[in-house]
Protein backbone atom coordinates (compact mmCIF):
# COMPACT_ATOMS: atom_id res chain seq x y z
CA UNK A 1 0.00 0.00 0.00
CA UNK A 2 1.37 3.41 -0.96
CA UNK A 3 2.09 5.85 1.85
CA UNK A 4 -0.32 8.66 1.01
CA UNK A 5 -0.54 10.30 4.44
CA UNK A 6 2.41 11.22 6.64
CA UNK A 7 2.53 12.04 10.34
CA UNK A 8 5.36 14.00 11.91
CA UNK A 9 5.56 15.17 15.53
CA UNK A 10 7.95 18.06 16.15
CA UNK A 11 9.77 18.94 19.33
CA UNK A 12 7.44 21.90 19.92
CA UNK A 13 4.51 19.54 20.51
CA UNK A 14 2.91 19.99 17.09
CA UNK A 15 1.88 16.95 15.11
CA UNK A 16 1.40 17.38 11.36
CA UNK A 17 -0.75 15.07 9.25
CA UNK A 18 0.10 15.71 5.59
CA UNK A 19 -1.78 14.26 2.63
CA UNK A 20 0.49 13.29 -0.27
CA UNK A 21 -1.50 11.96 -3.19
CA UNK A 22 -0.51 13.88 -6.33
CA UNK A 23 -1.67 15.65 -8.29
CA UNK A 24 -4.63 17.03 -6.28
CA UNK A 25 -4.79 14.97 -3.06
CA UNK A 26 -8.12 13.37 -4.00
CA UNK A 27 -9.64 11.79 -0.92
CA UNK A 28 -10.07 8.15 -1.83
CA UNK A 29 -11.11 5.48 0.65
CA UNK A 30 -7.45 4.51 0.94
CA UNK A 31 -6.45 8.09 1.80
CA UNK A 32 -9.24 8.33 4.36
CA UNK A 33 -8.09 5.08 5.93
CA UNK A 34 -4.57 6.42 6.23
CA UNK A 35 -5.82 9.70 7.73
CA UNK A 36 -7.74 7.60 10.26
CA UNK A 37 -4.60 5.61 11.06
CA UNK A 38 -2.55 8.81 11.38
CA UNK A 39 -5.13 10.15 13.82
CA UNK A 40 -4.74 6.98 15.87
CA UNK A 41 -1.00 7.56 16.07
CA UNK A 42 -1.30 11.29 16.80
CA UNK A 43 -3.89 10.82 19.53
CA UNK A 44 -1.75 8.12 21.12
CA UNK A 45 1.47 10.13 20.99
CA UNK A 46 2.11 11.92 24.29
CA UNK A 47 4.35 14.43 22.49
CA UNK A 48 1.51 15.73 20.24
CA UNK A 49 -0.35 18.57 21.98
CA UNK A 50 -1.73 20.30 18.87
CA UNK A 51 -2.33 19.11 15.32
CA UNK A 52 -1.88 20.60 11.85
CA UNK A 53 -3.65 19.11 8.82
CA UNK A 54 -1.87 19.89 5.56
CA UNK A 55 -1.92 18.98 1.91
CA UNK A 56 1.51 20.37 1.18
CA UNK A 57 2.54 23.49 -0.71
CA UNK A 58 0.37 23.15 -3.84
CA UNK A 59 -3.10 21.88 -2.97
CA UNK A 60 -4.92 20.99 0.24
CA UNK A 61 -7.41 18.48 -1.18
CA UNK A 62 -9.49 18.96 -4.32
CA UNK A 63 -12.31 16.69 -3.18
CA UNK A 64 -13.28 13.07 -3.14
CA UNK A 65 -12.10 10.55 -5.71
CA UNK A 66 -14.78 10.93 -8.40
CA UNK A 67 -13.75 7.82 -10.34
CA UNK A 68 -14.08 5.79 -7.15
CA UNK A 69 -17.47 7.31 -6.35
CA UNK A 70 -18.77 6.53 -9.85
CA UNK A 71 -18.66 2.84 -8.93
CA UNK A 72 -21.00 3.27 -5.95
CA UNK A 73 -24.68 2.46 -5.63
CA UNK A 74 -27.05 3.57 -2.87
CA UNK A 75 -25.96 0.88 -0.42
CA UNK A 76 -22.23 1.14 -1.04
CA UNK A 77 -22.51 4.95 -1.06
CA UNK A 78 -23.97 4.78 2.43
CA UNK A 79 -21.01 2.74 3.66
CA UNK A 80 -18.52 5.01 1.87
CA UNK A 81 -19.86 8.28 3.20
CA UNK A 82 -20.41 6.84 6.69
CA UNK A 83 -16.69 6.07 6.85
CA UNK A 84 -15.83 9.55 5.52
CA UNK A 85 -18.07 11.14 8.16
CA UNK A 86 -16.62 9.00 10.93
CA UNK A 87 -13.03 9.99 10.12
CA UNK A 88 -13.85 13.71 10.02
CA UNK A 89 -15.91 13.49 13.19
CA UNK A 90 -12.93 11.86 14.92
CA UNK A 91 -10.78 14.76 13.74
CA UNK A 92 -13.33 17.30 14.93
CA UNK A 93 -13.47 15.61 18.33
CA UNK A 94 -9.70 15.38 18.81
CA UNK A 95 -8.85 16.58 22.34
CA UNK A 96 -6.17 18.98 21.07
CA UNK A 97 -6.51 22.14 18.97
CA UNK A 98 -6.42 21.37 15.24
CA UNK A 99 -5.35 23.78 12.49
CA UNK A 100 -5.90 23.31 8.74
CA UNK A 101 -3.04 24.69 6.62
CA UNK A 102 -4.72 25.33 3.26
CA UNK A 103 -2.76 25.95 0.07
CA UNK A 104 -4.46 25.86 -3.32
CA UNK A 105 -7.84 24.18 -3.52
CA UNK A 106 -9.98 22.88 -0.65
CA UNK A 107 -13.01 21.60 -2.52
CA UNK A 108 -15.76 19.12 -1.71
CA UNK A 109 -14.33 16.61 0.72
CA UNK A 110 -11.24 18.79 1.01
CA UNK A 111 -13.34 21.70 2.22
CA UNK A 112 -15.14 19.34 4.61
CA UNK A 113 -11.76 18.19 5.94
CA UNK A 114 -10.81 21.81 6.65
CA UNK A 115 -14.20 22.46 8.27
CA UNK A 116 -13.59 19.61 10.71
CA UNK A 117 -10.55 21.47 12.09
CA UNK A 118 -10.83 24.09 14.82
CA UNK A 119 -9.01 26.81 12.86
CA UNK A 120 -8.08 27.42 9.24
CA UNK A 121 -5.04 29.27 7.88
CA UNK A 122 -5.06 29.71 4.10
CA UNK A 123 -2.91 31.07 1.32
CA UNK A 124 -3.90 34.29 -0.41
CA UNK A 125 -4.54 32.30 -3.58
CA UNK A 126 -6.56 29.52 -1.91
CA UNK A 127 -10.03 28.53 -3.09
CA UNK A 128 -12.79 26.86 -1.08
CA UNK A 129 -16.06 25.33 -2.19
CA UNK A 130 -18.68 22.60 -2.01
CA UNK A 131 -19.25 22.00 -5.74
CA UNK A 132 -20.97 18.63 -5.31
CA UNK A 133 -24.26 20.01 -6.63
CA UNK A 134 -22.63 20.23 -10.07
CA UNK A 135 -22.16 16.45 -9.95
CA UNK A 136 -25.81 15.85 -9.13
CA UNK A 137 -25.15 15.11 -5.46
CA UNK A 138 -24.68 17.08 -2.23
CA UNK A 139 -21.87 17.36 0.31
CA UNK A 140 -21.93 14.17 2.35
CA UNK A 141 -19.01 14.36 4.75
CA UNK A 142 -20.34 17.17 6.91
CA UNK A 143 -20.57 20.08 4.47
CA UNK A 144 -24.33 20.60 4.81
CA UNK A 145 -23.94 20.67 8.60
CA UNK A 146 -20.59 22.30 9.42
CA UNK A 147 -20.54 24.99 6.72
CA UNK A 148 -23.86 26.67 7.70
CA UNK A 149 -22.89 26.46 11.36
CA UNK A 150 -19.65 28.29 10.57
CA UNK A 151 -20.69 30.95 8.05
CA UNK A 152 -24.42 31.25 8.77
CA UNK A 153 -27.48 29.56 7.34
CA UNK A 154 -28.07 31.90 4.40
CA UNK A 155 -24.47 31.94 3.19
CA UNK A 156 -24.13 28.20 3.72
CA UNK A 157 -27.23 27.49 1.65
CA UNK A 158 -26.08 29.80 -1.16
CA UNK A 159 -22.65 28.19 -1.38
CA UNK A 160 -24.03 24.64 -1.31
CA UNK A 161 -26.91 25.33 -3.71
CA UNK A 162 -24.69 27.15 -6.24
CA UNK A 163 -21.52 25.12 -5.86
CA UNK A 164 -19.49 28.26 -6.50
CA UNK A 165 -15.93 28.69 -5.26
CA UNK A 166 -14.87 31.23 -2.67
CA UNK A 167 -11.50 33.02 -2.81
CA UNK A 168 -9.39 33.67 0.25
CA UNK A 169 -10.63 37.21 0.83
CA UNK A 170 -14.29 36.21 0.77
CA UNK A 171 -13.50 33.18 2.91
CA UNK A 172 -12.02 35.48 5.54
CA UNK A 173 -14.89 37.95 5.29
CA UNK A 174 -17.54 35.30 5.95
CA UNK A 175 -15.59 33.59 8.73
CA UNK A 176 -14.69 30.47 6.79
CA UNK A 177 -10.98 31.00 7.54
CA UNK A 178 -9.22 32.62 10.46
CA UNK A 179 -6.15 34.02 8.70
CA UNK A 180 -4.96 34.65 5.15
CA UNK A 181 -1.21 34.70 4.56
CA UNK A 182 1.10 34.61 1.51
CA UNK A 183 1.24 31.12 0.05
CA UNK A 184 4.88 30.38 1.04
CA UNK A 185 4.05 31.15 4.69
CA UNK A 186 1.00 28.91 5.19
CA UNK A 187 2.74 25.86 6.62
CA UNK A 188 5.03 27.91 8.86
CA UNK A 189 2.22 30.12 10.15
CA UNK A 190 -0.08 27.16 10.85
CA UNK A 191 2.74 25.44 12.72
CA UNK A 192 3.49 28.56 14.76
CA UNK A 193 -0.16 28.98 15.67
CA UNK A 194 -0.47 25.33 16.65
CA UNK A 195 2.70 25.63 18.75
CA UNK A 196 1.17 28.43 20.83
CA UNK A 197 -1.64 26.06 21.78
CA UNK A 198 0.74 23.12 22.27
CA UNK A 199 2.54 24.99 25.05
CA UNK A 200 -0.66 26.42 26.51
CA UNK A 201 -2.96 25.20 29.29
CA UNK A 202 -3.89 21.90 27.63
CA UNK A 203 -6.51 20.90 30.18
CA UNK A 204 -8.35 24.21 29.82
CA UNK A 205 -8.08 24.16 26.03
CA UNK A 206 -9.57 20.68 25.94
CA UNK A 207 -12.39 21.78 28.25
CA UNK A 208 -13.08 24.85 26.12
CA UNK A 209 -13.27 22.75 22.96
CA UNK A 210 -15.57 20.20 24.53
CA UNK A 211 -17.86 22.90 25.96
CA UNK A 212 -18.10 24.73 22.64
CA UNK A 213 -18.80 21.62 20.59
CA UNK A 214 -21.31 20.15 23.02
CA UNK A 215 -22.99 23.48 23.70
CA UNK A 216 -23.50 24.50 20.09
CA UNK A 217 -25.65 21.42 19.54
CA UNK A 218 -28.11 22.27 22.30
CA UNK A 219 -30.15 25.13 23.78
CA UNK A 220 -28.56 28.02 25.67
CA UNK A 221 -29.58 26.86 29.14
CA UNK A 222 -28.05 23.42 28.59
CA UNK A 223 -24.98 25.00 27.04
CA UNK A 224 -24.50 27.19 30.10
CA UNK A 225 -24.75 24.11 32.31
CA UNK A 226 -22.06 22.38 30.24
CA UNK A 227 -19.88 25.48 30.52
CA UNK A 228 -20.42 25.79 34.27
CA UNK A 229 -19.45 22.17 34.91
CA UNK A 230 -16.35 22.45 32.71
CA UNK A 231 -15.31 25.70 34.39
CA UNK A 232 -15.63 24.27 37.89
CA UNK A 233 -13.77 21.08 36.99
CA UNK A 234 -10.68 23.08 36.00
CA UNK A 235 -10.18 24.18 39.61
CA UNK A 236 -8.87 20.69 40.27
CA UNK A 237 -6.09 21.14 37.69
CA UNK A 238 -2.47 22.08 38.22
CA UNK A 239 -2.66 24.50 35.28
CA UNK A 240 -5.39 26.54 36.99
CA UNK A 241 -3.23 27.05 40.05
CA UNK A 242 -0.18 27.82 37.94
CA UNK A 243 -2.06 30.30 35.77
CA UNK A 244 -3.65 32.24 38.61
CA UNK A 245 -0.52 32.32 40.77
CA UNK A 246 1.53 33.51 37.80
CA UNK A 247 -1.03 36.23 37.05
CA UNK A 248 -0.98 37.44 40.65
CA UNK A 249 2.83 37.48 40.83
CA UNK A 250 3.94 38.44 37.30
CA UNK A 251 0.91 39.71 35.42
CA UNK A 252 -0.93 38.20 32.44
CA UNK A 253 0.57 35.96 29.77
CA UNK A 254 3.64 34.69 31.62
CA UNK A 255 2.54 31.36 33.00
CA UNK A 256 4.35 28.18 31.97
CA UNK A 257 1.82 25.38 31.96
CA UNK A 258 2.48 21.70 32.59
CA UNK A 259 -0.69 20.48 30.87
CA UNK A 260 -2.05 18.88 34.03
Amino acid sequence: MAELVHLEVAGDGVGTIRIDRPPVNALSAEVLGQIDAALDLALGDERAHALVISGGDKVFAAGGDIKEMMTLGPISATDYISFFQRVLTRLEGAPMVTVAAVNGYALGGGCELALACDLRICADDARFGQPEINLGVIPGAGGTQRLPRLVGLGRGKELIYSGRLVDSQEAAAIGLVNQVVPAPEVTRRAGELAATFARGPLVALRAAKEAIQAGIETDLATGLLIERQAFASLFASEDQKTGMESFAEKGPGRAEFAGR
